[in-house]
């Protein structure tokens, strides 16, 4: 549709009506430009607006009134093409974090599983210091009370039991490994 050049001059010049009115013809086509590209009507309309107010404040570096039309059409394709590249990222990196998040909570519970069966293993002294100090954060001095034992005792429980926690894990991870590597 071509316009009045007399009211894009006037636009160029800061005339808000005109512009408006300019603005208001090409509504529907900016509209519908922007959903080819982005086929969805929330995109479409966020697009149509970016272009409407990237208009308003740049109409006065339009050089040539015959070629407004053309101007608004090339700020909706880049604005719409802005949308895509975006939204592209967007689900590369969902994708991405729902990817990472499932195998680390599959890793994790496999590995807190094996946890679970070594310390199950364990006598009860060792696995008692071992799960009140790092399941339950108590202190060394805390853990002592509880168990009502000297805190050299439960430092020794700790360090023995893990030492048994390491080795009864050691044989779960070491065939893991060697599968992996072989």
């Amino acid at each position: 549709m071509q316009h009045d050049e007399e009211k894009i001059a006037a636009a160029i010049r800061g005339d808000r009506l005109a512009l408006q009115q300019l603005l208001k013809a090409e509504k529907e086509k900016l509209y519908r430009m922007a959903f080819t590209y982005v086929k969805n009507e929330e995109d479409a309309l966020e697009i149509f607006q970016q272009t409407v107010l990237q208009a308003i404040e740049s109409v006065h570096q339009v050089k040539e009134p015959a070629f407004f039309s053309t101007w608004l059409t090339r700020i909706c394709i880049n604005k719409a093409l802005a949308v895509i590249k975006r939204n592209k990222k967007l689900v590369v990196m969902n994708e991405v974090e729902e990817q990472s998040a499932e195998q680390d909570a599959s890793a994790d519970i496999a590995q807190q599983l094996d946890v679970a069966n070594a310390l199950g293993l364990l006598p009860e002294k060792y696995k008692t210091a071992l799960m009140l100090r790092f399941y339950q954060d108590y202190t060394v001095k805390q853990i002592a009370e509880v168990m009502d034992c000297p805190e050299g005792t439960v430092k020794t429980m700790i360090h023995r039991g893990l030492g048994l926690l390491k080795k009864g894990l050691k044989g779960v991870y070491a065939d893991e490994w060697q599968r992996d590597f072989n």
